[in-house]
């Protein structure tokens, strides 16, 4: 109880201050609505209470105090009273990931049966279908990178987009990873949420990896398409580069567990807008009230004598 009332506060505070006019409105109306006032300058004080007519049978409570009160009841309410925290409806939702794939000669490489690109494809479609509603957007790299997809949250038109791929429609041959990079990085900024970004490379040559120097990214993962007696020491160093987890490809669920879990983790969330919880606001409690003060409105001879 004590906690709670230490936490007690206003979430727009400002309308409070609607209860000034409010308060000198209320004043007014007492003034001008007292018959004693305005005999007071001509009528000895000791004979006045003695010669107002009437003045016993007027209402305790006046219209206008009823207005006040609901005047204060209402502020009261739009100023948002709140003191307890609830989870925000936006907390379950799973941070948006941006899928840079690359689209290469050496994709089609048959150690990862059927190919390295087709083991690609199945890994994204299992990763999807576990992150079913996240916003992903799909990007495709090679001698330069291109944005095949913004973010969306339609992951069967993600896997449809990712199946037309290949190397023949790649306009230049080559190893763009870091123009890859910053092309989903703007993807990502661009819906003001923020995100993740997931690799899937076989390898990166070595000026690649040397492009990559100073593009270190938080929340990024690298999926290596390698078959698991392949030395993945290039992918190791772009992982290094831009400070992200290297993931082995597995014949299980392994991997796509180990990336689902990398793309859900609190680090990828912390860039979503919003928090885990907010406050609860309590206003609307007040509501009943408030109409049970507008019910005084309908009593015969209040507004209209």
């Amino acid at each position: 109880m004590i906690a709670s009332l230490s936490a007690f506060h206003f979430e727009r505070p400002l309308w409070l201050l609607a209860l000034i006019p409010a308060a000198l409105l209320w004043l007014i109306e007492r003034r001008d609505a007292d018959p004693m006032l305005q005999w007071r300058g001509v009528i000895d004080p000791a004979l006045l209470p003695h010669l107002i007519v009437g003045d016993d049978r007027r209402a305790r409570i006046r219209p206008g105090d009823w207005l006040l009160l609901a005047w204060l009841v209402a502020a009261i309410a739009v100023a948002g009273p709140a003191w307890q925290r609830e989870p925000s409806p936006f907390a379950q939702a799973k941070p948006p990931v941006a899928i840079v794939l690359k689209v290469t000669p050496s994709m089609l490489s048959e150690d990862l049966a059927p190919t390295r690109l087709d083991r690609a494809r199945q890994k994204l479609a299992d990763i999807l279908a576990a992150r079913e509603g996240a916003a992903t957007a799909l990007i495709a790299y090679s001698g330069s990178a291109h944005l095949v997809l913004p973010a969306t949250a339609d992951s069967a038109v993600v896997l449809d987009l990712a199946k037309a791929l290949s190397p023949q429609i790649m306009p230049k041959e080559g190893d763009d990873l870091a123009g890859a990079l910053a092309l989903a990085g703007r993807a990502l900024a661009g819906g003001a949420d923020g995100g993740s970004i997931l690799v899937m490379a076989d390898t990166v040559s070595p000026e690649a990896v040397a492009a990559l120097t100073g593009t270190k990214r938080t929340a990024a993962t690298l999926l290596a398409l390698l078959p698991a007696d392949t030395d993945a020491g290039a992918l190791s160093e772009a992982a290094r580069a831009i400070g992200a987890r290297l993931v082995p490809t597995t014949v299980d669920q392994e991997d796509v567990t180990a990336v689902i879990r990398r793309l859900d983790s609190r680090d990828a969330a912390a860039s979503v807008a919003g928090d885990g919880s907010h406050w609860r606001e309590a206003g609307y409690w007040l509501a009943p009230l408030l109409a049970l003060l507008a019910l005084a409105w309908f009593r015969r001879g209040w507004v209209i004598a």
